[in-house]
């Protein structure tokens, strides 16, 4: 379903309603937000102790040429 079409039948909705949808929009989202964090925080510890993962930043500082 396209944004505005959807955006269109919500305001359709009784208020109540489309309070629902907001309070569960950003509950959602809050809840991606936190996993995210929280799979963060867990890889930082491997991320600086594990060097196979972090081996391609030693490239970083050389110049990058596309292939066309």
């Amino acid at each position: 379903m396209q944004t505005a079409a959807l955006l269109n039948q919500i305001r359709q909705l009784p208020l109540y309603e489309r309070m629902l949808i907001v309070e569960r929009t950003i509950h959602s989202m809050r809840t991606e937000t936190d996993a995210l964090e929280n799979s963060a925080a867990l890889m930082s510890a491997e991320y600086l102790n594990n060097k196979e993962l972090t081996a391609f930043t030693q490239l970083d500082i050389e110049n990058f040429y596309e292939a066309r």
